[in-house]
């Protein structure tokens, strides 16, 4: 058994053990004068108590296996000398028993515990006592009761362990998992109103400016109303300009400090860290994408990329951001073991699982592409890796920047699908 620090329990018990032993002993030395050698008795007590109360006072007996199992040891000699003058040594066999389970590892205490019990009925036999079932009976079925009694408290000692670690680990993971909700929180408040701002105050200010830029080249020259129209015309480009910086503080920190190509490239490098080895690629001349795009299609390579490295098992996997004329396309490419879309992956997770579950499987990606008028493909097969391309149709040239036109999704979209990887 291990040496450890006791519990208050454990440490009433052990006063308790060595208050019994002591008891005993002093039993052996009152009775000495029933033996033949009473002085030799009353020697061997004096010193089987020395040498207990060494090891209950001597702080190295709890701290270190080796000074126990000397201590046990020295203990057990002690005990042999004085059971070979008295018989009524015997009786301290059985608080023996509990300290040689208590201090010693199981692979000495059990042959320690067979050992003395082997002894004690030694000793009772060399005594003179008759041979009867007792004379057997009694030292093996104390040594059997104190092997059941230790080895049972040890065990639920450990499970106890085991439950308190569990429940350890369950309030930090609480306490990370409510952290994380929070942060998952804020940030999609912030995706919420950054777009709530780009699609209401943002166009409505932008409309309001193209159209007094028309009201002012149909007023004739010289009319008192032109300078009320300019000066209108420069409060909502004042205040458009606002809400995009309002949109711009709200984007996602991923792409507070550069470009979408840029957030991707420093997720590949972040992902790079575990296998399999991620390469970051675009194509195509970069353009200039609305919050909302930049947004979505980075939450996209993110959840792509996160089952990419949960479930794909893949050596390598590859990010590219194409720009087209019409149209941007993200594809997230593996060669890792694939699945059956719609089906069951071999590690035993759904292909596609349910949006409430997080929000950041299959269907949710769907959803963020479908809902700027792009299309979402995915193309795997068991042992063949998977591809994920998202396409979303570029801005209406003419169109204010960090805006999206309602009828973007009538525009015809070419069907782009990653190659397997």
């Amino acid at each position: 058994m291990n040496v450890r620090r006791p519990s208050p329990v454990v440490a009433v018990l052990r006063l308790c053990l060595y208050v019994l032993l002591a008891g005993l002993l002093l039993l052996a030395a009152l009775r000495s004068g029933d033996s033949g050698h009473p002085t030799a008795v009353v020697l061997s007590v004096l010193v089987t108590g020395a040498v207990l109360v060494a090891g209950a006072v001597g702080p190295a007996v709890h701290r270190s296996r080796r000074a126990a199992a000397l201590w046990v040891a020295a203990l057990s000699a002690s005990w042999l000398v004085l059971i070979t003058f008295s018989p009524d040594g015997l009786w301290v066999a059985f608080p023996l028993y509990f300290l040689q389970l208590h201090l010693l590892p199981v692979r000495w205490s059990l042959p320690a515990v067979a050992l003395t019990a082997g002894a004690a009925i030694a000793s009772f036999v060399a005594h003179g006592a008759p041979l009867t079932p007792g004379a057997f009976i009694g030292p093996l079925l104390g040594a059997a009761v104190a092997v059941a009694t230790v080895l049972g408290y040890e065990a639920l000692y450990r499970e106890s362990e085991r439950r308190r670690e569990l429940i350890e680990e369950l309030i930090a993971a609480r306490a990370e998992l409510a952290e994380a909700e929070r942060a998952a929180g804020t940030l999609a408040e912030r995706e919420r109103l950054a777009r709530e701002i780009h699609d209401t105050l943002a166009q409505g200010l932008s409309s309001i400016q193209l159209l007094l830029r028309a009201a002012q080249r149909l007023l004739p020259a010289g009319s008192p109303a032109a300078p009320h129209l300019e000066q209108a015309r420069s409060t909502a480009q004042d205040n458009l300009a606002e809400a995009r910086r309002f949109v711009r503080a709200l984007t996602p920190p991923d792409l507070e400090h550069g470009s979408l190509a840029a957030a991707l490239e420093r997720l590949c490098r972040s992902a790079a860290v575990d296998a399999p080895k991620v390469r970051f690629s675009v194509s195509g001349p970069p353009a200039g994408l609305p919050t909302p795009y930049e947004v979505a299609l980075l939450r996209i390579a993110q959840s792509a990329l996160g089952n990419t490295l949960r479930h794909a098992r893949a050596d390598r996997a590859e990010i590219t951001l194409s720009f087209m004329d019409t149209t941007v396309a993200l594809d997230v490419v593996d060669d890792g073991v694939g699945f059956a879309p719609g089906g069951v992956r071999p590690d035993g997770d759904r292909a596609e699982p349910d949006p409430a579950d997080g929000g950041f499987g299959l269907p949710a990606m769907r959803s963020r592409a479908e809902s700027l008028g792009g299309t979402f493909t995915v193309e795997s097969a068991p042992g063949q890796g998977t591809a994920v391309a998202v396409t979303l149709p570029l801005p209406v040239t003419g169109e204010p920047p960090g805006t999206a036109s309602a009828d973007h999704g009538r525009l015809p979209l070419p069907r782009v699908v990653g190659s397997h990887g």
